[in-house]
């Protein structure tokens, strides 16, 4: 064993793992891998049984029963075909106004955000349903990409996420309380974004073009049929996974078992499951589940050898000791957030943070749940904030190559998103009851 000081150690183990994330290796890996070596270095044979109780303690949190549930729901929802059908009633109810298909393509996201809790499917499923629509009618590339961006995004903060999932056990919060947290912020945003493209179409008519009105010519009756058919079976789903949290009635893993097994039924209402999409979702969702749980085990491991340590003692003091009392520590911490959004994707902010400044939000006297919801509204930019930017990647990787949209393309479209979510964190700090309001009328 070695001696070192706790200042020495964080630099060590914090610039070790800085150097295996930009050396391209696996995030699992480099926690995991950087935390048992050293923790070995430090502690000799002992680090083992000091790891293995944190990853224990974690991963048989009851509650995370209910990620693999909602991944299931997600992608049997992605299968049901229930987005396309939204998407053509928003076609013809928004089409005719400039900007109207980004706002349709924006609406669809915030509406399936509520029953797909994973940006790589949801970001997917918007850009297959409304990119070519968006491009065939004459929209600048750059704000059709960047809806389908931000839409996207919104999937990972509007509940059911899965990402809050596994925020609540970090912190030892209750994922209800985060779920009905997170609704309004993620609301808010929604509503900026749309603002956004209403307003910039309206200045400037060619960036999105109204719908041709032959193309949209729907007796009303048969428009409203088409968005009340579209939108009352993901209300049920909504209403049956939510609902039974809000009232008090199942715990978010029941709720989520309630929800897939409703998800099930709407793809076999709408004739769309078989055998070959079953196999499917249960082997995506093995995968997905399987690489959150690594990620997980991996990253307590490295927190449990960095708290061990002393290190997150010297972070706390460094924070603490920010100039502006505690509003100059929160936005160091904020700070800290939106950098690593740069490398590190958002299961890794949320495992390598929480357990740090989990702490040092109750020390600095911020209620718990409105200082998760802005950590998880912060993490929204990583989605669109290159090198990592997943967001994009899956647009890109998702348009049609005829389309000829390029990367810059992409990125020029999200920059205005990722500045409407400063936006909405400076309102969420100004008024906390964005946050507060929904969770405290809760019935216990």
């Amino acid at each position: 064993m070695i001696e070192l000081s706790p200042q020495l150690t964080a630099a060590i183990l914090m610039g070790v793992f800085i150097l295996g994330v930009f050396a391209g290796y696996p995030l699992a890996l480099v926690a995991g891998g950087t935390g048992i070596v050293i923790g070995f270095l430090l502690f000799g044979p002992p680090v083992g049984q000091i790891v293995y109780l944190q990853i224990y303690t974690i991963l048989s949190d009851y509650i995370l029963l209910a990620m693999p549930l909602f991944i299931y729901m997600g992608l049997i929802v992605q299968q049901s075909g229930i987005a396309d059908k939204m998407y053509q009633a928003l076609y013809v109810w928004l089409g005719g106004f400039r900007g109207g298909l980004g706002i349709a393509t924006i609406i669809l996201g915030t509406i399936v955000a509520c029953t797909v809790g994973l940006v790589a499917a949801a970001t997917t499923m918007i850009t297959v349903i409304s990119i070519r629509s968006m491009l065939s009618r004459g929209y600048d590339k750059s704000l059709a990409t960047g809806c389908c961006c931000a839409g996207g995004s919104l999937g990972i903060l509007i509940p059911p996420s899965t990402l809050l999932i596994v925020y609540g056990p970090m912190a030892r919060l209750s994922v209800g309380k985060l779920y009905f947290g997170a609704f309004m912020p993620g609301f808010l945003l929604a509503a900026l974004y749309c603002a956004y493209v209403a307003i910039r179409c309206f200045l400037e008519p060619r960036l999105g073009p109204p719908v041709p009105l032959a193309d949209r010519n729907v007796p009303f009756l048969k428009k409203i049929l088409m968005l009340m058919t579209s939108v009352v079976p993901i209300g049920i789903i909504i209403l049956g996974v939510l609902g039974v949290i809000f009232f008090g009635i199942a715990a978010p893993t029941e709720a989520a078992a309630t929800g897939a097994f409703t998800a099930t039924l709407l793809a076999a209402a709408y004739r769309r499951l078989n055998w070959k999409v079953l196999m499917n979702a249960a082997r995506e969702t093995v995968k997905g589940s399987g690489l959150i749980f690594l990620i997980a085990g991996c990253s307590v491991a490295f927190n449990a050898v960095f708290v061990r340590s002393g290190s997150g003692e010297v972070v706390r003091a460094l924070i603490l000791g920010m100039p502006f009392g505690k509003w100059g520590a929160f936005l160091l911490i904020m700070f800290l957030c939106f950098i690593l959004g740069f490398f590190i994707i958002d299961l890794g902010i949320i495992f390598l943070l929480v357990p740090i400044i989990t702490p040092i939000f109750k020390t600095l006297g911020f209620d718990p749940i409105w200082a998760a919801i802005m950590i998880n509204v912060n993490i929204q930019m990583s989605y669109m904030t290159p090198p990592l930017a997943v967001a994009i990647f899956f647009v890109k990787g998702t348009a049609p190559p005829e389309l000829g949209i390029k990367m810059t393309d992409i990125i020029k479209g999200v920059w205005p998103f990722v500045i409407l979510i400063m936006v909405a964190l400076a309102l969420c700090a100004a008024f906390p009851q964005i946050i507060l309001w929904l969770p405290n009328q809760m019935i216990q």
